[in-house]
């Protein structure tokens, strides 16, 4: 059985003010390319790491280490590197 379509996490994460945390490089086009207005944060795992735990251990590391923001923002998370692409607020 499939999840729910990405557009209407986006819109879930849009309507309660949630973070995306996902896998899917999918979501940067929906944003994008589509021109979303009020887009959600989304922070994408590039790399799925050789264990399960990876992106939630490489998430608390960089809470407890960087003064990263998330909010307002498209992150991509790589195991040695960290790319953020702020949104313009309109």
């Amino acid at each position: 059985m499939f999840g729910i379509a990405d557009n209407e996490v986006v819109a879930i994460a849009q309507r309660e003010n949630r973070i995306i945390l996902t896998f899917d490089s999918d979501y940067g086009e929906i944003i994008y390319r589509h021109g979303l207005d009020n887009p959600p944060a989304v922070i994408y795992f590039r790399d799925k790491g050789l264990e399960p735990l990876f992106a939630g251990q490489m998430l608390q590391h960089l809470m407890e280490t960087t003064d990263i923001v998330f909010e307002n923002a498209f992150t991509v998370v790589e195991a040695n590197n960290i790319r953020q692409r702020q949104y313009k607020m309109t």
